[in-house]
């Protein structure tokens, strides 16, 4: 049984797409572009110029449509697989070193109290300028 295609931007099935895709081709959910490297089953971003066809000339904008003559549209091109990859080291990172650590850091930290520090310096030095001048609405003595 053959995988059904997807989008390689919105992972919903190309059902009313007539192969081979050509390049004004686009997503009837999305619009995006479908004869794009990411929809490639050649694409690959492990590889030089994320492309495993050795003679096809390369793409700069992998999500945009190109006139590559060696695309072949991949099924599964939603599916990435090296942000999966990459989840599961992140997972296994996190087992070895607990949990991730929270948002502040010391340098966090110092800016938070040199900001409060300054703001603290600054009702300080409105309060002696209003003891000088007279009241906040401006009524003077």
């Amino acid at each position: 049984m053959a995988m059904a295609l997807v989008c390689w931007k919105c992972d919903r099935e190309l059902d009313g797409v007539i192969l081979p895709i050509g390049r004004r081709d686009a997503c009837p959910h999305c619009a995006a572009d479908l004869h794009v490297c990411r929809m490639c089953d050649f694409y690959d971003t492990a590889v030089s110029k994320d492309c495993r066809e050795p003679v096809a000339d390369e793409v700069a904008e992998k999500e945009r449509a190109n006139f590559c003559d060696y695309f072949r549209p991949f099924a599964a091109a939603a599916k990435d697989s090296s942000s999966a990859e990459a989840d599961a080291a992140r997972a296994r990172l996190e087992s070895l070193f607990g949990g991730p650590k929270s948002a502040t850091t010391p340098l966090a930290d110092e800016a938070a109290r040199l900001k409060k520090e300054s703001s603290s310096e600054a009702d300080h030095s409105r309060r002696r300028l209003e003891r000088l001048f007279g009241t906040k609405d401006g009524a003077g003595n």
